[in-house]
């Protein structure tokens, strides 16, 4: 068994020594380090560095886009992936599956996909989108039909309620197939999860909730006819990580971002989210209620991120081995990846990195498949004569 981690590249409002809200449609507020090529760069080093596999790049009216960051970001790294997120109801089918074939063959197969249907209506209408939420997930089921048929090289006649192409093939096939990743609590979205994720995507909660999902998921993924050898689906977990040498240190810290954050934020930022017509997002909202007391929702489970931060709003907090064995906990649920970010970034991966990579790796749950690191005497000449 070995376990893939990714990390995330704050293009949403950038990145800082505090939560960076936003998400939503909520207003990120200000960052300390701008979404900077330089400063991004940074991060995805770090992250490929530190053996991540992929870093996952956010899509939204309040983020920078995220095929054209990738893009840049593919040519200051060597090996990490970019998990891409976008929206199906902005982009033609036939068109997103060129973007596809072109970055996944001139990045040498560094993309994965994570397909976001949209969950704010107001924000939709901004980018010419006026189908309700579930009209968003049929055409995204039909827009996924389409992509997948045009990635085999089929020549596509397709006439759906939303989606229509016809004589369509596409010379740009990609090397290999990307992924697609894919979220949603919704009924609406556990259906097209079921028919057309390679792995779906929950945001961090109670080990006992992300049971619960995964069976649902996995319940749906059979009644459409995917077995165990056909295609079968795999899961992610999306969470923060506030990791330190030990638990008295980690929780400092998150005490740290909870006294930067003032409560008028706190009740703004609510009362945006509150809005959302995302099922996950109310659920995310659920953990905390909009109160600082009792955030730790679970041992090392800890909910502070998401009082002013939209989307994935848990953070596993503690020591190294604690961080790992909550990892494991998870893993043992059916969990085989983990989407993880901190504040900062670039600082994070390293943490994370260098404290709970080598614990995990010593338990058998994840390899290294980066090159061999050479590691040479700090004291030079300290061989000569010693033979």
């Amino acid at each position: 068994m070995s376990l893939k981690f990714h990390w995330f590249l704050p293009t949403n409002g950038g990145d800082g020594r505090h939560v960076v809200g936003g998400g939503h449609g909520v207003n990120p507020g200000q960052a300390g380090r701008p979404a900077d090529v330089p400063y991004l760069t940074q991060v995805a080093r770090a992250a490929e560095d530190n053996g991540f596999d992929a870093a996952l790049t956010p899509t939204g009216a309040w983020c920078e886009d995220a095929w054209l960051s990738t893009a840049m970001l593919s040519q200051t790294t060597d090996r990490l992936k970019f998990l891409v997120a976008f929206r199906p109801g902005v982009v033609a089918p036939y068109l997103a599956a060129q973007m596809a074939g072109t970055f996944q063959n001139l990045s040498g197969g560094r993309l994965l996909l994570n397909v976001v249907t949209g969950g704010e209506s107001h924000e939709q209408r901004m980018y010419g989108d006026f189908l309700d939420k579930n009209e968003r997930y049929e055409r995204c089921g039909e827009f996924l039909e389409i992509v997948r048929r045009l990635w085999t090289g089929e020549i596509v006649d397709f006439a759906g309620e939303h989606l229509s192409v016809e004589n369509a093939q596409l010379s740009q096939i990609p090397n290999p197939i990307p992924d697609i990743y894919f979220g949603g609590s919704s009924p609406a979205a556990g259906k097209v999860a079921a028919e057309h994720a390679d792995v779906y995507l929950t945001w961090g909660e109670p080990p006992s909730a992300v049971a619960e999902k995964i069976a649902w998921i996995r319940g749906l993924a059979e009644a459409a006819g995917r077995g165990p050898d056909d295609r079968p689906i795999r899961f992610g977990i999306r969470m923060h990580v506030i990791t330190r040498d030990t638990a008295e240190e980690a929780w400092a810290e998150a005490d740290r971002l909870l006294q930067g954050i003032d409560p008028e934020s706190i009740k703004r930022v609510q009362e945006g989210l509150r809005r959302s017509e995302s099922e996950g997002q109310r659920r995310m909202l659920d953990l905390h209620s909009g109160s600082t007391a009792d955030l730790e929702i679970y041992p090392n489970v800890w909910a502070g991120v998401g009082l002013v931060r939209g989307g994935a709003g848990t953070a596993l907090v503690g020591s190294h081995e604690q961080v790992a064995d909550r990892i494991a906990e998870y893993a043992d649920l059916g969990i085989d990846e983990f989407v993880l970010s901190a504040y900062p970034h670039l600082e994070g991966a390293y943490w994370f990195g260098e404290g709970v990579l080598p614990i995990l790796a010593e338990r058998g749950l994840w390899k290294y498949d980066g090159p061999q690191r050479l590691h040479s005497s700090a004291v030079p000449f300290a061989s000569v004569g010693s033979r």
